[in-house]
């Protein structure tokens, strides 16, 4: 689904027990980097918000929806081969889920936590895929758990303002794999900038930029 920045949002949804809004130093240095750019083109890879909408729209966005989070929670048996004794994760069915973007248009995708919710052999192709939208200079945003935090897999992030961050009730849903270090980001971005930004709330905020 794609939305124009000429649209306007109406939709004032609540989202009983959302936390207060948290100041995202990746999100600031974000936006300073796109200051320039007047119409950023935006892929947004979580379940739609009003509030992340009417956010992007206020700064003239594009806005392109795939909720790949949703799926990946549930672990649906279609992005799945279990043929062979150890199943095999199928990249290409859960990509499908993708509108059409063309390559080198975005200014910015933001994953939330769905690094933290696809297998590990899953990361380079992912990965691959969403940058391969991103024009120079733009920014691909994704928070991790830090290793200790074990829960959390189904709770919902959005935008609360343009470097402000929001999340639905702590969730209960245990994560399915090892945490994501700081050196494998490094090694899926190879040919972009990586920049981890710490919390005190046992996350991590990192943004590959496209060289």
């Amino acid at each position: 689904m794609a939305l124009s920045g000429t649209q306007r949002v109406f939709s004032k949804a609540l989202h009983p027990g959302a936390s207060a809004p948290l100041s995202s130093h990746a999100l600031e240095w974000m936006w300073q980097q796109l200051r320039d750019v007047r119409n950023p083109h935006v892929l947004d890879c979580g379940p739609v918000s009003p509030s992340t909408v009417e956010v992007l729209l206020r700064r003239s966005a594009k806005i392109y929806v795939a909720d790949l989070i949703a799926p990946a929670r549930r672990s649906d048996d279609r992005f799945w081969d279990r043929q062979s004794k150890v199943p095999k994760f199928r990249l290409d069915v859960f990509l499908a889920q993708l509108p059409k973007i063309p390559s080198n248009s975005l200014s910015a995708v933001f994953c939330w936590q769905l690094f933290d919710l696809v297998p590990r052999e899953a990361l380079p192709g992912l990965f691959e895929r969403l940058c391969s939208y991103l024009k120079p200079g733009g920014a691909l945003f994704c928070l991790l758990r830090e290793p200790y935090v074990a829960t959390g897999a189904d709770t919902t992030w959005w935008l609360g303002g343009p470097t402000l961050l929001v999340s639905g009730p702590p969730g209960k849903q245990r994560f399915p794999y090892p945490a994501v270090t700081n050196r494998e980001m490094e090694r899926l971005a190879p040919g972009s900038a990586s920049k981890t930004f710490l919390t005190r709330s046992g996350r991590r905020e990192v943004l590959a930029i496209i060289g």
